[in-house]
């Protein structure tokens, strides 16, 4: 038998957990048709002595939404291993957009647009856009609360007649066109605003298309648990598979404390509710600058934010809320100034600062709120985990791995360029954390169960063949806080349905992305 192209005596993992072992793998019209010993010819063979063979990576939780519209071909996906991304997550997805819409979220997301056109666009209009822009990647899509809220309800925190109705229209109209699942976004404006009557009623649409809920919940600290039981029973009244975003517990007075936040999930699957997970690998986190203060500031929109801000009355109001803590009261409380690096911000010299240093022994408060004020999208990283929760979270194997990625310009959080090849390279070959077949199966066949993908995540006969080849004692990534854009390490060849899109590190320049849509075969 000739194939197109045969990867020769790698170690093959299978992404389902099983011990890797020495084979061929053998790929013909895209799909892989052998694993095992080849006889035949190939069209290219590729020796794979010494490296790890294995599914392409599977992002579970990405915001490259807009990115793949921005002109460039967006390779720093390919280059950690991902052959698929999920987008959409947090709440935020770029369609549904109305003229209104953008209106009122633009400013606030333009950092998050990575540079891209936000403009009205229906669901359906956006993924054929994807599809037609040839992405580097496969790209899915979530369909996200904030999207469906604001073009049914502005950015109100009072429902209006009919709003709900509207919007599970809205998530219909999502779904069938291939939305991959709903998400929320429960710490930003307007997603905060809901009550979980409005999220069971969206999520009931989700589960009539037997798509997922994934949820960035409403506290991650000091209510992380009453949050997690949130989220579990919007699944359970739903009927809805969930997905729980960038498991973490967040703040010092929280550390130590990662062992309940699993129990709970556990104890979640027994009761009968198909809940899971993702993480990334760092200790800090990375969200807006706005997200440290209460969502109630964001109320109206941009304008109506930067005239509060510009309030000393007002400051003062929200910041006795924020010091509150808890859900719904913004991120003030989590932080500490020294450890909120403003990482993008109109005004180029505030980027690459704390907000301690920033505020040059002034009142951080008030220096947040007139960098907020200047640039309602700034972005940051922010030290919120301790390394042994981190480590404790990666561990559960209910547990899979999303980078929550911006926009792979200036600068940022470290994830973006290399979550991937980090959790490889330092908690599987370093610290043994994980084993090798653990973090594969993390990396592929679990999110590949989570969003329906049919056909990927797996590395068995029949199965579509994106694979990623990578060395096991190279793999890694050395960016920092200060300096994240750095290229990975060890990562060799990616192919996309067979088509090599990297080779020996380095993109091909091949576009053999898809847009994969919910419920469509492989």
């Amino acid at each position: 038998m000739t194939v197109d192209l045969l990867l020769r005596g790698g170690t093959v993992h299978d992404g389902l957990g099983s011990p890797g072992r020495v084979a061929d793998v053998a790929v013909a019209a895209g799909r892989i048709v052998g694993v095992g010993r080849h006889q035949g010819n190939a069209a290219e063979e590729v020796d794979c002595d010494g490296l790890i063979v294995a599914p392409g990576f599977i992002d579970a939780h990405a915001h490259s939404d807009l990115l793949h519209l921005a002109g460039e071909p967006q390779t720093f996906k390919l280059e950690q291993g991902v052959t698929t991304e999920i987008c959409g997550n947090c709440g935020f997805s770029f369609a549904p957009m109305t003229a209104e819409a953008v209106a009122l979220l633009g400013e606030a997301w333009d950092e998050l647009a990575g540079g891209a056109e936000m403009r009205p666009r229906s669901f359906a209009g956006y993924l054929d856009e994807v599809e037609a822009a040839r992405p580097a990647n496969n790209v899915a899509a979530l369909v996200g609360h904030h999207a469906l809220r604001t073009v049914a309800n502005g950015i109100d925190r009072t429902l209006r007649d009919g709003a709900i109705d509207e919007m599970r229209a809205l998530a219909a109209e999502a779904f069938e066109a291939g939305a991959i699942g709903l998400s929320s976004g429960l710490i930003y404006v307007p997603g905060t605003y809901a009550d979980t009557e409005e999220l069971v009623a969206i999520a009931e649409v989700a589960a009539r298309y037997d798509r997922p809920y994934t949820t960035h919940m409403r506290n991650e600290g000091d209510e992380v648990l009453e949050s997690l039981d949130e989220a579990m029973a919007i699944g359970r009244r739903a009927g809805v598979r969930v997905q729980i975003s960038h498991c973490k517990v967040a703040g010092l007075r929280n550390h130590g404390t990662a062992t309940r936040l699993l129990r709970r999930i556990a104890g979640g699957r027994r009761e009968g509710i198909d809940v899971l997970g993702d993480q990334y690998p760092y200790t800090a986190g990375s969200t807006f600058l706005a997200a440290l203060l209460p969502p109630e500031a964001s109320e109206g929109g941009t304008e109506a934010l930067r005239t509060r801000l510009r309030d000393a009355g007002e400051r003062a109001r929200l910041r006795a809320v924020a010091e509150q803590g808890g859900a719904g009261n913004g991120l003030w409380a989590d932080a500490e100034p020294h450890g909120v690096l403003v990482a993008t911000h109109r005004d180029g010299a505030a980027a690459g600062c704390t907000l301690a240093e920033l505020s040059g022994g002034g009142d951080p408060w008030d220096r947040l709120c007139e960098l907020v004020a200047d640039d309602p999208s700034a972005t940051i990283v922010i030290e919120l985990m301790a390394e042994d929760d981190v480590r404790r979270i990666m561990g559960d194997p209910l547990v899979a791995v999303g980078s929550d990625n911006g926009p792979a310009h200036g600068s940022g959080h470290p994830r973006t360029w290399g979550c991937f090849p980090r959790l490889l390279g330092t908690y599987v070959r370093e610290q043994k954390v994980l084993t090798w077949e653990q973090a594969i199966r993390k990396m592929t066949s679990l999110s590949a169960r989570t969003f329906g993908l049919h056909g990927r995540g797996r590395l068995l006969e029949g199965m579509v063949a994106d694979l990623c080849v990578f060395d096991p004692a190279r793999i890694g990534h050395e960016g920092t806080y200060l300096h994240p854009d750095v290229r990975p390490s060890g990562v060799e060849l990616v192919t996309l349905a067979g088509r090599a899109v990297l080779r020996n590190g380095q993109p091909t320049g091949e576009r053999a992305g898809r847009v994969l849509r919910g419920g469509a075969a492989a």
